[in-house]
């Protein structure tokens, strides 16, 4: 349910004669959609409800999308829908509710388009057609979805009559939801709906898997943007990367699906540096987190780290070598049946005996990989993969057994990061490590005999990297078309 309670208009709108809103009501010609069919994807969706709702036989299933949130004052950020809600669904409108049936039905609770004989249609800035633009109806979205709808209005009462010994709700999401609904056994009934959900999200179907396709391949774009648009003589702003990749993100996707990361010199040393406010110097590295959120909410999460004068310096590349090392083992150990972990695993061996090897590291690289240790993880904090999908860190809520210490499946995607950050006021490290930040991240599906780089278009190999970012500064900047 939105924040936003009855017509909804702004401090500075001026008052409305009643002659005029006379005049607004009527005149309009008949603009509804009557030949609305189902989407491409709402078969998947409805295979989810299923899957959803079989896991809880008997129990009714409350799933809410979330509404606006104020960004300032009378503005709002603009809507992406809860990721659990739009899985289930495929609906992009706030405010919605999904709810379902112990008998396996499904009904989508939803605000529809205003009939123009109202004032909601010209004078509400949150629902309002004028202020807004179209909005779907009850009909539509159930033909576009295959789903029943009705209206949100009538809600309050659903929820009012459900037990909460036989419901689960998404919690969290949408507090007037929350507060409709009692909570049973302190909550634990809720918090499996919330695992479970992350738990079926892990293993992308064939749909989901198309769509991450063209999220990569956006995002591989927005490389290359930046590439082009990056002088090699000549300093310019975090903020440049960040926003020639933001109107690719933007062109070709939905937005980005995270905030981005241009981490210029010393800066890439810090593992989540979203201020970009720095300068992007000649002869320092450019570490490049981004990826694309496509129409369909679902994201790439792809880095490079990229010599802002197009070649590495010897121990810029001696840093990034050994990181592209970490990365092929721990992408060589994605494959079907191996614990989530082996591509961290096989990663931080080749790390520590870099590091070590480098009279880093103040014990042996078998030492420092006992449990009980783990001293090469000071210059390589983060874990090495993460679940991919709807959101950059997907499936957060599922249980450790079936996702950290869980096992991987065909349909499985994953990242696989590992990075070296020698922080420019470490003392424990030569000089000339310091302030030298380094991660090379990939998108892998696990496939039914193995694994497939779907990031694999953009250069990982030092020398590649190098050539492609040549060949594309003679190309010149482009702007998406």
């Amino acid at each position: 349910m939105s924040e936003h309670e009855g017509v909804k208009t702004s401090s500075h709108d001026q008052g409305l004669p009643e002659r005029l809103a006379e005049s607004m009501r009527s005149g309009w010609a008949d603009t509804e959609d009557r030949d609305v069919t189902a989407a491409e994807h709402a078969p998947f969706h409805a295979r989810r409800r299923q899957a959803l709702g079989e896991r809880f036989a008997g129990d009714t299933l409350v799933v809410p999308t979330g509404g606006l949130k104020v960004r300032a004052n009378d503005t709002d950020y603009e809507f992406r829908p809860g990721s659990d809600f739009y899985w289930l669904t495929g609906s992009h409108e706030p405010d919605e509710v999904l709810v379902l049936r112990p008998d396996g039905s499904a009904a989508l609770y939803l605000h529809p388009r205003s009939p123009r004989d109202t004032d909601e249609f010209f004078r509400d800035r949150v629902y309002g057609e004028l202020w807004v633009g179209r909005r779907p109806t009850l009909a539509g979205t159930a033909a576009l979805l295959a789903v029943e709808t009705a209206h949100i209005r009538d809600l309050a009462k659903a929820l009012a009559e459900l037990d909460p010994e036989t419901t689960r709700v998404l919690r969290g999401i949408d507090a007037t939801v929350d507060a409709a609904v009692g909570v049973a056994d302190d909550g634990l009934r809720d918090g499996e709906l919330a695992a479970v959900l992350a738990e079926l999200r892990l293993v992308k179907d064939s749909w989901e898997r198309g769509r991450l396709r063209l999220a990569v391949a956006a995002t591989a774009e927005g490389f290359e943007d930046v590439v082009r648009a990056l002088p090699a003589d000549r300093e310019v702003s975090e903020r440049l990367v960040e926003g020639v990749f933001g109107l690719r993100a933007r062109h070709d996707g939905n937005a980005v699906g995270y905030s981005t990361i241009a981490a210029a010199g010393a800066h890439a040393c810090t593992l989540h540096w979203i201020r970009n406010d720095g300068r992007v110097r000649p002869g320092d590295l450019l570490l490049l987190d981004a990826g694309v959120e496509d129409t369909h909410l679902y994201t790439a999460d792809v880095t490079r780290t990229l010599p802002v004068n197009g070649r590495f310096s010897d121990v810029q590349r001696r840093v990034y070598d050994l990181v592209f090392a970490a990365q092929e083992a721990g992408i060589a150990a994605v494959r079907p049946g191996v614990p989530f972990r082996a591509a961290h695993d096989a990663a931080m061996r080749v790390i520590a005996e870099g590091l070590a090897d480098w009279g880093i590291l103040p014990v042996s690289a078998e030492e420092s990989l006992e449990p009980g240790c783990g001293l090469h993880r000071r210059w390589t904090l983060h874990s090495t993969s993460h679940s991919l999908g709807l959101d950059v860190h997907d499936c957060a809520r599922a249980r450790a057994t079936a996702y950290l210490e869980g096992t991987l499946a065909e349909g499985h995607v994953l990242t696989v990061e590992p990075g070296l950050y020698f922080q420019a006021d470490d003392l424990t490290v030569p000089e000339e490590y310091r302030g030298i930040g380094v991660r090379i991240e990939d998108d892998i599906l696990v496939t039914a005999d193995g694994r497939e780089n779907l990031s694999a278009a953009l250069p990982r190999r030092s020398d590649e990297v190098e050539a492609w970012m040549a060949d594309l500064r003679k190309a010149g900047p482009r702007l998406p078309g």
